[in-house]
């Protein structure tokens, strides 16, 4: 389930660089306050913070996007150079013992960033204005990510997509990776989507074509384990800007991207 950053304002504070506001509200010499611990982080501060962390500036056209000079875009700099020396090496012995490796990659703010979406709603959720966001496939990539997607296929490594769209969305995901570049293994056997009317038998102890009770956990592990038990992959790395999307096992390291603006449990 998604939650807005309303609904997850102090989760969202903690993922944001260092919590380095969290003070700005404290008392001063003649104000009164409840001296509670647990009043939550000020949304008006935490809004501020967030777009701070990601330097969010409106293009000509008045699209909102991230600073490359961002703190944001700096953690992802990190992590891209860590994630580059480490697939590098575990590919290299996984095709010494035979192994066929593997990578993962979401896709919402861990391929095609969001940013404007977010920032435009205020930071909340509506189904229908997100799912015509989607299918614009307008979104600009996460910095890094197309070039992270085409290091691993350059080291032999066969890259899939474990992504919460819907099936109806596919065309408009699609599209949107090819602009940014990320024109890798885009067909229907590497790239998952949630398919609630025809869910596929590996998940079959959540979701059948009457009732789909799955939790991201349960559909992106029991997807991860589908590629490693009935497709034959070693996963050496799992990318994502949710837990949820690494939680479960089925990758032998995982790679939490950066994401203070929601939270999917």
């Amino acid at each position: 389930m998604r939650k807005s950053l309303k609904a997850a304002a102090l989760a969202a504070a903690c993922a944001v660089a260092g919590g380095a506001l969290y003070g700005a509200g404290a008392a001063t010499a003649g104000q009164s306050t409840a001296n509670s611990t647990h009043e939550p982080y000020n949304i008006g501060v935490l809004v501020k913070d967030i777009d701070a962390y990601y330097g969010i500036t409106a293009d000509k056209d008045g699209v909102y996007q991230a600073s490359p000079d961002s703190p944001y875009a700096q953690d992802l700099a990190r992590i891209d150079a860590d994630a580059k020396k480490y697939i590098d090496k575990a590919a290299r012995k996984a095709l010494k013992h035979g192994e066929k490796p593997a990578v993962v990659f979401d896709i919402d703010d861990t391929l095609l960033l969001s940013l404007d979406y977010e920032k435009r709603t205020n930071y909340t959720y509506n189904d229908a204005t997100w799912k015509a966001y989607v299918n614009k496939a307008d979104r600009p990539a996460v910095f890094g990510s197309p070039e992270l997607v085409r290091y691993a296929e350059s080291k032999g490594v066969e890259v899939f997509y474990n992504s919460g769209l819907g099936e109806a969305q596919r065309a408009a995901a699609v599209e949107n990776l090819k602009k940014v570049g990320a024109d890798v293994n885009l067909d229907a056997g590497h790239m998952f989507l949630k398919d609630k009317a025809n869910p596929p038998a590996y998940l079959s102890e959540c979701a059948t074509a009457a009732a789909w009770n799955c939790t991201t956990v349960q559909y992106k592990s029991g997807t991860r384990q589908h590629i490693e038990e009935d497709l034959g992959y070693e996963i050496i790395a799992n990318f994502g800007d949710q837990y949820s999307d690494l939680e479960g096992g089925f990758a032998d390291r995982t790679y939490k991207l950066p994401n203070p603006t929601y939270f999917v449990s």
